[in-house]
């Protein structure tokens, strides 16, 4: 029997016990061989409607929020962009694989735009039809930032890599915050709930599947960088099952930059399965936040119902107490400058827009010699790192190229210590949103880079690939994997998220986070949720 209590609000809600149970380890909950369902769209918001909470987006930061506000007792709806990716299509996979994109593989585009754009010479991009698929590529002046689409956010499209930055590295990524508080508390709690783990050692040293990581680990060694195994969100009983031909096979037929069928935990699969479990939470996908401004209890939020060829069918108007915005770095910061600039939120203060990095991202691919084969089968889970932070600003991962064939290559991307930030702003002409971001400022993350790479290829007599990002084009310097900033923590809104100069506005994502987490992004977000929001209900609710 599960004991509740009133919360000061008036909803009925847990007891402390069961909602400190509810953020226990969620790998019990994870099927060996299979995963929890994932967290489906009971209904569309309905025009008028009138919520308690309202959640932009179902991503990392989303989720907690969701979760957190639901175990309180709090009804919550959450509108994502994207779609639910919960129903096969016509090959019976829910996502497309990576080496054959088709309309499932990006948003509102009419031809790929992967990430490595070149193979062997040849270009690799290929036409497709224009179709709300999993992953944007959006474009700015002077950078692509890749984002995931679909309830679940960027955890449908990443490369599952969930690293806590050392705790030294701390005070560099969010001064404001107390870092024990982190460390002791929320930290642990995300990487239970996200079902953070590790490779098994004895499994790596032997498997095909890791040949590539084992020749970068090996390159390191003798180059004396320090390595690291990085844990991940991939199930690893399940990849040794896919090794082994007991399973139907994700990681090991590549599948990543458009979503993985099986073994990877999503946060569909963690926090998403919990938020549906609650009886709580509703999800509108293919729902787009265009206007929030203030309202008779609390504010009137203007949303654009889309279809799959991302053209508004319904437009609706409801009224939500509580708007948290995790709708990603880019989206909450666009949504805020231009609710901002045309006058919806006048009082916003002046620091919406500014402080965002790109966590310093470049990629680069070094030919390795024909002594050094990195193997045909490539899991596309990376697991392993070269640290050299401390002495040159770079943590590189070891990273596949699960192009089925060998390549005699080894693939990396990098993030560096950076210093420049671009700010998002209004563009009167052209009613978009603009980002000031310079390619020339990659220069800074690829001086970082060379400190481990061309000491790698001094020391093993190789050379850099030529070929992945056009003609004769050694850096791919035109991309961030990890957007982060553009609503700064404790300077566009206070040290919990709350948004100054609008009582029941919240930030909870990505865009709180000053540019960069020294590592991959993704665990940090979490945790900084975690904190943010236990507060926001211990004091708001």
């Amino acid at each position: 029997m599960t004991h509740t209590m009133t919360c000061d609000n008036g909803f009925e809600g847990p007891s402390r016990r069961t909602f400190l149970t509810g953020t226990g380890s969620i790998l019990g909950a994870v099927a060996l061989g299979g995963l929890a369902p994932a967290a489906r769209a009971s209904a569309s918001i309905a025009d008028a409607a009138v919520i308690p909470a309202l959640v932009i987006g179902t991503g990392y930061g989303g989720s907690v929020a969701a979760l957190r506000l639901a175990q309180a007792g709090v009804d919550v709806h959450m509108v994502e962009m994207g779609m639910a990716w919960d129903t096969p299509g016509a090959d019976g996979k829910i996502f497309a694989n990576t080496t054959t994109p088709d309309q499932r593989s990006f948003w509102l585009r009419t031809k790929t735009k992967q990430p490595l754009s070149n193979f062997l010479g040849f270009p690799i991009d290929k036409a497709i039809p224009r179709y709300t698929g999993v992953l944007d590529a959006e474009e700015f002046a002077g950078i692509t930032v890749y984002q995931g689409r679909g309830v679940g956010g960027g955890s449908l499209v990443n490369g599952g890599m969930a690293v806590t930055p050392k705790r030294e590295y701390f005070g560099d990524v969010l001064p404001m915050v107390n870092a024990d508080e982190m460390y002791n508390r929320y930290y642990p709690r995300a990487n239970a709930e996200l079902g953070v783990g590790l490779i098994r050692p004895e499994w790596f040293e032997t498997t095909d599947a890791y040949q590539y990581a084992r020749v970068g680990r090996k390159h390191a060694q003798r180059s004396n960088f320090p390595h690291v195994f990085v844990p991940t969100v991939y199930d690893w009983n399940y990849m040794e099952q896919e090794a082994a031909g007991t399973v139907p096979k994700s990681a090991l037929i590549g599948e990543i930059l458009y979503g993985n069928n099986y073994g990877k935990k999503s946060l569909q699969q963690t926090y998403l399965s919990k938020v549906r479990a609650t009886g709580r939470v509703t999800i509108s996908p293919l729902h787009r936040v265009v206007s929030v401004v203030p309202a008779a209890g609390g504010y009137s939020v203007t949303i654009e119902q889309l279809n799959t060829n991302g053209d508004p069918i319904a437009t609706k108007q409801i009224t939500a107490a509580k708007v948290f915005f995790a709708a990603g770095s880019v989206g909450t910061s666009k949504l805020l400058v231009k609710l901002k600039a045309t006058g919806a939120l006048p009082n916003l203060n002046g620091e919406v827009g500014k402080g965002w990095g790109d966590n310093g991202n470049v990629m680069c691919g070094r030919a390795n010699h024909m002594w050094d084969p990195t193997g045909a089968l490539q899991s596309s889970i990376p697991t392993l790192g070269i640290d050299n932070w401390v002495a040159g600003g770079a943590f590189a991962e070891v990273a596949p190229l699960p192009t089925g064939i060998e390549t005699y290559a080894s693939f990396y991307l990098s993030i560096t210590r950076t210093p420049n930030r671009a700010q998002f702003s209004w563009n009167p002409t052209t009613s978009k949103v603009d980002l000031s971001w310079q390619t020339a400022w990659k220069g800074v993350s690829i001086n970082a880079a060379k400190t481990i790479f061309d000491k790698i290829n001094s020391k093993e007599g190789t050379i850099y690939r030529t070929d992945f990002f056009g003609a004769y084009k050694i850096w791919g310097d035109h991309l961030t994997y990890h957007p982060l900033g553009g609503a700064i923590l404790n300077k566009a809104t206070d040290n919990y998220g709350r948004l100054h100069g609008y009582p029941g506005l919240y930030v909870i994502d990505g865009s709180l986070i000053p540019g960069s987490t020294v590592v991959n992004p993704f665990v940090t977000i979490t945790a900084l949720a975690e904190r943010n929001i236990e507060k926001i209900i211990a004091t708001d609710l």
